[in-house]
């Protein structure tokens, strides 16, 4: 089993030390930094951080990797390749041949061809790492070479291969169970974030599958060795469509990291099916026609179509275009009456191509968005063939699949993905339009689908924010051609801007790469539950230094500069700085020099994209411990201490509890064992810390004191919740029993076997406890003569006596709970489907309930985490609305504990741009909390609140 090095690299102390920048793969893990956190060369000595000597000079330009001895770039060579019966041959013999400079060690065993594209005699060639046969995560390498009368020159390399990796490859967690911790973190993460996610009755299964993709590598550290999972299925609380990439540690079935694999166009794969129907494949392809349709700006355009003898209707089936293979159409499918969660990631196999008994398509047609979608689709791949010779999507003449008219549930769905497989428009709503009125949205989700077939950026963090980047950009690009809009008109940056029906352009645009963002002033951080890392809310920074570029340059060469950056230089977790050098290196490559290079450059500097530029984030609150490297774990305090659930530096390890000082002074103390669990989610009341210990066998609740002593099983179980507590000599925790049937239960540390247990069946259940002076305060919900019942209650630990603080409505859902020696506070969302919660407080008798952060109103807030201490309270929320800004993310409020009405005054805690979250209250108004303002995650305090931040 892999053991945890955390003891021996941890801080004795009060970690002060300088905040090194974050490669573009630890940005792709973002907050949880689980890939490559960044090791910036030494620049006295050349030397990256892992000790090993930087690559010897040669006549081109050599960017050095981090965390790795292999190069990031190189460029401006000519060196001769090796003889092969292939481009991929010849690539790996010659990076073989080159050991001085790849560090490479096998390239003909560790790098497996991925593919290879060729144009004008370019080759590039695409080779996956893999670790003793396992494949590695984000490890690729590219090779491009030029190739004239049989003979092949390197012209450049780029990309990560990773060189310090030494995990084993033998799992001792099964597919089998990697599914069920998958499909358990993907609920719980759910759970998390929205606590209304958990639905309203008891009794419904969760509607969630996992598919296993087999053991990959994630390259941090020596490498944690990890089963993928793909978990698909539906929100239980919201319905909305669920299709996540899960990463379970295959030694202990922890899960390190987890994402969404949906694409979307606005603010927030393996497929099954065939969307080609055997009555279509039995047909001899008919010719295409050239029929027509209105679009929804009125505008009356031509569209290739096809006459379905079957149907004896004319289909919008496009025939004309993908010559490659006659069997490969460009199509527009009638998915009205289908749910957006019906469609992601696997095909229905119930929907027909948009008919007409003309080629004439009416006004059926329009209002669906079908003309649109199917116009437009042809747009793209016009502009992808002719600008740049791409054969659809993949290059290799891809069938194209636009479905319209999807909804959220039978309402409204003004959203629209790329699925890995297919486009989806939503129906839109009485603003919106169908999502296919818009070229750039079109543009912008068939562009994923290149990038999917290219660079692969990965949909998490910096990589995903530059899939999204450049999904805008060529998707304004498309529209900008089409209708030859000015690129010196401000609003040609604008996204989405004509899909309003009465709003005006900037009032109606989702982005604007216009809006002068940078990284300095304007990154958020956040991690992976939010916006999966960042992926909308930063993409402007990115796309925005392509547009200016755009604006400064030829528009045709910025495009061809973009692309070939995109298909020859970048790979999957690139980042911004890896980003701003492809680009600048496929400009000098397309002969890009003097003032038009000088261009490239300065749009990047502009917008803050530069080496380091990680450095220059700040934050307002004390440091207490830097670089966490954790998911899923959330803070304690109490007592004067603070626990928190920690990694290595590099975030290769195992995670260990440690416990420190909320003042600061003094050292912090290791309290977990060394045995290559992933100790998470601790509490203290200042003498004991409690966790949670996870490992294949299942999860542990485990009790040390402070002052020292061994390390005592308190419990063991299936799963568990990560509300956990203690105070004195009682510990009280949530767990989960098989099926998701949510418990509560309390014990004795001295005697642990006197355990009380509450819920855990199908007809009662528990949530959300806490536990202070005495009291357990939980969320209730049992059927009672065959109706469900609600309720926030209270439990005398000494006595055993219960009573209920108040009884919910019915379809009330109810939240996180806090108590105190006085009040109760729990969150509640009594009027369901408004991004809106509420923080209600009453006294432990269930007096005087008032509702400190209301659920209506101008100050009403999604609140989704509540922490308290008898001086003061503190909630976690954000914005209703999700805007991609710095008020959506999740930050800390806090509040007297009396006051009502309009007495109640709250203050923000902290003014840090970016997320914060697992807030604890220590003594009086100090809170501790998670910030990931700087991109990674940070232990932090304040002892006051900051005020209003205005």
């Amino acid at each position: 089993m892999r053991q945890s090095r955390a003891s021996s690299q941890r801080p004795t102390g009060l970690s002060r030390a300088r905040r090194s920048g974050i490669s573009g793969a630890a940005a792709l893990i973002g907050v949880a930094a689980l890939v490559v956190s960044a090791v910036p060369a030494d620049a006295a000595t050349g030397q990256a951080a892992t000790g090993q000597a930087a690559p010897p000079p040669s006549p081109g330009e050599v960017i050095p990797g981090q965390q790795t001895a292999t190069p990031a770039l190189v460029d401006g060579i000519r060196e001769k390749a090796p003889t092969a019966r292939d481009a991929a041959g010849a690539a790996r013999a010659y990076l073989d041949a080159r050991q001085d400079r790849y560090r490479i060690a096998d390239p003909g065993r560790d790098l497996e061809p991925v593919g290879t594209t060729t144009s004008d005699g370019r080759e590039t060639v695409r080779l996956r790492q893999k670790h003793h046969g396992v494949p590695v995560l984000g490890g690729q390498y590219v090779v491009r070479m030029e190739k004239r009368d049989g003979a092949r020159v390197v012209t450049g390399t780029s990309g990560k291969y990773f060189t310090g990796l030494r995990t084993g490859t033998t799992a001792e967690v099964d597919d089998a169970l990697a599914v069920e911790r998958a499909v358990d973190a993907v609920l719980t993460e759910l759970g998390e974030r929205d606590f209304t996610a958990r639905g309203t009755d008891p009794e419904d299964e969760p509607n969630l599958t996992g598919t296993s993709h087999g053991l990959v590598v994630l390259p941090t550290g020596t490498g944690v060795l990890a089963r993928h999972i793909t978990v698909r299925g539906e929100d239980p609380g919201r319905g909305e469509p669920v299709l996540r990439e899960v990463y379970i540690d295959a030694q202990a079935g922890y899960p390190v990291l987890q994402y969404s694999g949906i694409r979307t166009f606005g603010a927030p794969g393996t497929t099954a099916g065939d969307p080609n129907p055997a009555s279509r494949l039995a047909q001899e392809p008919a010719p295409a026609e050239v029929g027509s349709g209105v679009k929804l700006d009125g505008r009356t355009v031509e569209l290739q179509v096809t006459h379905d003898e079957t149907r004896g209707a004319y289909v919008l089936r496009d025939r004309s275009r993908i010559q490659s293979d006659p069997e490969h159409v460009l199509a527009t499918w009638d998915a009205r009456g289908k749910w957006a969660s019906e469609v992601s990631g696997v095909w229905p196999g119930d929907i027909q191509e948009f008919a007409s008994p003309t080629p004439a398509f009416g006004t059926e047609a329009t209002e669906a968005g079908a003309v649109d979608a199917h116009w437009a689709a042809g747009q793209v791949y016009d502009y992808y063939k002719a600008e740049h010779g791409r054969d659809s999507l993949d290059g290799r003449g891809m069938e194209i699949n636009s479905l319209v008219g999807v909804t959220d549930y039978g309402q409204p769905y003004v959203n629209a993905f790329w699925d890995g497989q297919k486009m989806v428009y939503g129906n839109g709503d009485d603003e919106y339009r169908p999502l296919a009125a818009g070229l750039d949205v079109v543009g912008h989700e068939m562009t994923h689908g290149v990038i999917e077939h290219s660079a692969d950026l990965v949909y998490a963090g910096q990589s995903g924010a530059m899939n999204e980047a450049i999904a805008d950009y060529f998707g304004n690009a498309i529209e900008a051609d089409a209708y030859g809009l000015p690129m010196d008109d401000p609003d040609t940056g604008l996204l989405g801007e004509t899909l309003c029906r009465t709003k005006s352009p900037r009032e109606c645009a989702i982005r604007d790469m216009n809006d002068g963002r940078t990284t300095a002033k304007s990154f958020l951080g956040v991690g992976f539950g939010t916006d999966n890392g960042g992926v909308h809310l930063n993409s402007t920074l990115f796309s925005g230094a392509l547009w200016d570029i755009r604006e400064d340059l030829d528009p045709a060469l910025a495009d061809r500069i973009v692309y070939k950056a995109l298909t020859e230089y970048l790979t999957p977790i690139d980042g911004f700085t890896e980003g701003r050098a492809a680009v600048i290196a496929a400009a000098k490559a397309l002969n890009v020099t003097g003032q038009d290079l000088t261009a490239v450059q300065r749009a990047f500097n502009a917008h803050g994209i530069v080496p380091n530029w990680e450095l220059a984030l700040g934050l307002d609150s004390d440091l207490l411990i830097e670089r966490v490297n954790t998911t899923g774990s959330h803070l304690g305090a109490g007592g004067g201490w603070w626990a928190a659930a920690t990694s290595d530096e590099k975030g290769s390890e195992p995670y260990s509890v440690w416990a420190g000082r909320t003042d600061g002074t003094g050292q912090l103390k290791l309290m977990s064992p060394n045995d290559g669990r992933y100790h998470t989610n601790p509490a203290t009341d200042g003498k004991t810390v409690v966790w949670q210990a996870h490992g294949a066998a299942g999860v542990d609740i485990l009790a040390r004191p402070l002052a020292g002593g061994p390390v005592k099983v308190l419990w063991h179980g299936r799963s568990v919740g990560s509300s956990l507590d203690v105070e004195g000599d009682v510990v009280v925790f949530a767990y989960s029993n098989q099926g998701s049937r949510a418990g509560v239960a309390y014990l004795s540390l001295k005697d642990p076997a006197n355990k009380v247990s509450i819920g855990g069946g199908t007809y009662h259940q528990a949530t959300f406890p806490s536990l202070s002076n005495g009291k357990v305060v939980y969320q209730d919900r049992q059927r009672v003569r065959a109706v469900y019942e609600s309720t926030t209650r209270v439990v005398d630990v000494a006595t055993g006596v219960e009573s209920v603080i108040q009884q919910a409505a019915a379809g009330t859902s109810l939240g996180p709970t806090a108590v105190t020696g006085k009040h109760v506070y729990w969150l509640l969302d009594e009027i369901g489907q408004n991004g809106v919660t509420a923080l209600r407080r009453a006294g432990l008798d269930g007096s005087g309930v008032t509702d400190l952060s209301p659920e209506t109103g101008p100050q009403a807030l999604n609140v989704s985490a509540v922490t308290a201490s008898e001086e003061a309270v503190t909630m976690v929320a954000r914005t209703p609305v999700p805007e991609y800004r710095n008020e959506y993310l999740a930050k800390l409020w806090q509040f007297a504990p009396t006051g009502s009405g309009d007495d109640v005054r709250r203050s923000r805690v902290s003014c840090n741009r970016g997320e914060q979250l697992s807030a604890a209250a220590a003594a009086g108004t100090q809170v501790l909390w998670l910030d990931a303002t700087t991109g990674i995650s940070n232990v932090v305090t304040r002892t006051r609140p900051s005020g209003t931040c205005d």
